[in-house]
């Protein structure tokens, strides 16, 4: 009599579970069609419709004998998805948007580089605007700081990562990995989960990248120098030409949880100082401040919230406008914190 209970206890939990994992696969599957099929709008929702009424009764038969060979037709029709799926391959050959019609590309020639496509856009609105794409060269002997840009654009939870770097000579060079869009998409945040965009690497002049956040879109922007040696910082750039070459070479799908402007930069500066701990704050990037605070080793002597209120560069970016000065005027002239050296290799 107890193994009996036992049993059905036991039958049932594995009843849960499959029912459970058909119902999440079949949800996941469903929005995979509803984001890559094309067959327009009604095509789509006929497909949709079918797949759902064909999981609803795979679901109702798992109540019945034929459990395992309904089960057995779901896995087929699984395979059978996932074989299509493996033909959604990420390109770099479409009509993109202006704003990411390149990406970063670069050659090394000792201490110098040369970045190719670096976007300088004179932004009115995000619609309007004049499109440049430069030619740079930069002296890696001459580097002598790596700035975190967070940018707030929907509540306090979310952010776009900008790392920028700063020369002797006054130069500024931002990095941003951003989703590529072709002309006729909008940004989705739940599309970037089903291979809808590619990833870019963007490399800007902060009168471009920052100057838009700050100035166009009103974009709630913190500025936080990160504390390493000439040499980390040397290192750390050379990882972004390589990110962007590799990219240009074969193209990857930004996806909204695993590759974001915020896991791409937390990996490139990881290769740099492996032993930065993996935390909840890189997914969920507008609490990447208290993990700067926490593990990049700042002497600050201040409190998380002056921190932070320190970091704040909305007000300036809003009074140097578009002066040829801008990367002097968001930068308080008394800085920020004194950081300690991190041991990057």
């Amino acid at each position: 009599m107890r193994g009996g209970w036992l049993g059905r206890i036991g039958r049932g939990f594995v009843h849960v579970l499959l029912v459970f994992a058909i119902a999440l696969s079949a949800l996941w599957i469903g929005f995979c069609l509803y984001f890559q099929l094309p067959f327009g709008d009604a095509g789509r929702t006929i497909a949709i419709a079918g797949w759902a009424l064909f999981a609803i009764a795979v679901i109702v038969l798992t109540f019945s004998r034929r459990k395992w060979p309904a089960s057995a037709c779901y896995v087929v029709a699984v395979l059978v998805f996932g074989a299509w799926w493996s033909t959604i391959l990420p390109s770099n050959d479409r009509d993109w948007a202006p704003d990411v019609a390149h990406s970063v590309s670069g050659t090394v020639d000792g201490d110098i580089v040369t970045l190719h496509n670096v976007r300088n856009f004179g932004w009115r609105t995000d619609e309007d605007f004049t499109p440049r794409w430069e030619t740079r060269t930069y002296d890696l002997s001459q580097i002598k700081s790596v700035d975190l840009i967070l940018a707030y654009w929907a509540g306090p939870t979310i952010a776009h990562t900008i790392v920028t770097f700063g020369f002797e000579n006054g130069d500024h060079v931002s990095f941003s990995a951003e989703i590529r869009r072709e002309k006729t998409q909008a940004f989705s945040a739940i599309a970037g989960f089903f291979r809808v965009f590619t990833l870019v690497l963007v490399a800007a002049d902060e009168r471009d990248v920052v100057h838009l956040r700050t100035n166009v879109r009103k974009e709630d922007v913190y500025l936080y120098p990160l504390g390493m040696p000439k040499a980390g910082m040397r290192a750390l750039f050379l990882s972004y030409v390589d990110a962007g070459n590799a990219l240009n070479a074969a193209p990857k799908f930004y996806n909204t949880l695993t590759t974001n402007c915020t896991t791409v930069v937390f990996r490139l500066i990881r290769a740099l100082d492996p032993g930065l701990p993996v935390d909840y704050r890189i997914l969920i990037s507008g609490h990447l401040p208290s993990y700067v605070f926490d593990h990049q080793g700042y002497q600050t002597g201040l409190s998380y919230e002056e921190f932070r209120r320190r970091a704040a560069i909305s007000a300036l970016g809003l009074a140097a406008g578009d002066s040829p000065d801008f990367s002097s005027a968001i930068r308080p002239p008394t800085g920020l914190f004194v950081p300690r050296d991190l041991k990057y290799p």
